[in-house]
């Protein structure tokens, strides 16, 4: 099992506890190759996928890095020890990609419909594998090692599903729910769902676990300890180890766990089947469905002969988005999901600068992730498109000349209003005789022409 900066080996007896891989950086997953007797394991720090030959793993002049690129939170690797070739996880990109157990082929399977995948099982003998997902809308699905004829298992009743492994011998599938504190078993069609463990103190955080004849082992965050049960009926809870650092995951490594298959990719003395780039086993629906299937790179699609790969079409369509200018910092906002309180490892610290490690929450569990860069662009930030300068001056006169034609509207219905006042207004005009026009002038004259008619007359 690993314990953060190294993995150790325990017997089923407890008789021998030792390191086996010592002075690693943030070792979280493990899964083993038994047929080639080697071990791998995923380090988040370095963001790779080791190997080593399990007699040679305590040195590390003997490791060799199986898959070293194009990978952002790589989580369990899935070993798919008859066909050669390795499953895993990865929640930054939401994808679960497949590849030659070297590294030199890879392929994506699964990109759609993905939220955060966590952990992941494979069983080479029916071509199945099944992963867990602890998205909004937590699911355990299924599909072909070839990515085809995907399905759901749990939809209902499942919150943060972290490991799952397979018991192959009962065809039985096992994870551990870290915020229900609950260890679930179900058939591999979905069928026959059981709930054999629930217990608040004994899976506190549960991380991973493996299933071995009559018991069940698992690790345990909130514990710090590593602990199994009886697999039937979820009694005899035992603690095997505990006050570790950080245990992760866990596997039992033993011949009866990867039982010996058929190769169908080297039938007839092919090399991979014929296929140009990777041959993937696929599962049997009826006795005519083909044993494989080729895949190619990412980038590339297969030919004609359904064999070799040719470059795939290019459909780019007219872009009608502005120039982007200087970017403008933009942050988006994170989600947390509910649960209950977590142990002080699991608290999310804040952001380190880049070059430095990166310990966030992905997954219900704390990952560490060694990034370059924080973020993409140059500035770090996302391009967001400028607005021309000549929209700016549009906007302006669409303010503006309507708040001017109010203001003449206004002042015109202010006028008109006062006019029809002053037009509608009855006025009563009094004239006074004693200060009428005239009078005083009038009288004068009156008087003169009197006096001047009196002297004419005898």
């Amino acid at each position: 099992f690993t314990n953060r900066h190294e993995v150790r080996k325990m017997t089923l007896d407890r008789s021998e506890y030792v390191p086996l891989i010592p002075r690693l950086k943030n070792v979280v997953a493990l899964d083993m190759d038994m047929p080639g007797h080697k071990i791998f394991w995923s380090d988040l720090y370095h963001r790779k996928i080791y190997s080593a030959d399990m007699n040679l793993a305590g040195n590390s002049s003997h490791h060799q890095r199986g898959i070293d690129s194009q990978m952002e939170a790589p989580d369990v690797p899935a070993v798919d020890w008859i066909h050669g070739n390795n499953h895993w996880t990865d929640s930054v990109p939401q994808t679960t990609p497949g590849a030659t157990t070297d590294g030199t082929r890879r392929k994506t399977l699964i990109s759609e419909g993905l939220e955060k995948p966590r952990s992941i099982v494979v069983d080479p003998a029916q071509n199945f594998m099944y992963w867990t997902d602890w998205g909004d809308e937590a699911k355990i699905e299924k599909s072909g090692l070839n990515g085809a004829d995907r399905v759901a298992l749990v939809t209902d009743n499942i919150k943060w599903p972290n490991g799952i492994t397979l018991d192959m011998v009962n065809q039985r599938l096992y994870w551990v729910d870290s915020k229900m504190h609950t260890l679930f078993s179900t058939g591999v069609n979905g069928e026959g769902r059981h709930t054999l463990i629930y217990n608040e103190d004994k899976l506190a955080h549960p991380l991973s676990l493996a299933v071995f004849e009559e018991k069940v082992f698992w690790t345990d965050m909130g514990d710090r300890a590593v602990m199994s049960a009886n697999r039937l009926t979820g009694n005899d809870i035992t603690v095997l180890a505990e006050d570790l650092m950080q245990p992760e995951d866990i596997i039992v490594y033993h011949n009866l766990k990867q039982p010996i298959g058929k190769n169908w990719c080297s039938e007839k003395n092919f090399v991979d089947g014929g296929c140009e780039f990777l041959c993937l086993p696929a599962h049997q629906i009826n006795q005519h469905s083909p044993k494989y299937t080729c895949a190619c790179p990412d980038h590339m699609t297969l030919g004609l002969d359904l064999m070799k790969c040719v470059a795939a079409p290019t459909t780019t369509a007219p872009s009608t988005t502005p120039k982007t200018a200087a970017p403008i910092p933009t942050r988006a906002p994170t989600k947390q999901p509910a649960g209950p309180h977590l142990p002080p490892q699991l608290q999310q610290l804040p952001p380190p600068p880049a070059g430095s490690s990166l310990r966030t929450l992905i997954g219900p569990r704390p990952l560490t992730v060694h990034s370059e860069t924080a973020v993409t662009g140059q500035s770090g930030y996302v391009a967001m498109p400028k607005v021309a300068e000549a929209s700016h001056r549009y906007m302006l006169l669409y303010i503006v000349l309507p708040i001017m034609m109010m203001c003449l509207v206004l002042f015109g219905a202010v006028l008109l209003w006062r006019h029809w006042r002053l037009k509608n207004t009855n006025t009563i005009h009094f004239d006074n005789p004693v200060y009428r026009k005239n009078h005083r002038r009038t009288s004068c004259t009156s008087v003169e022409t009197t006096a001047r008619t009196a002297t004419l007359n005898p």
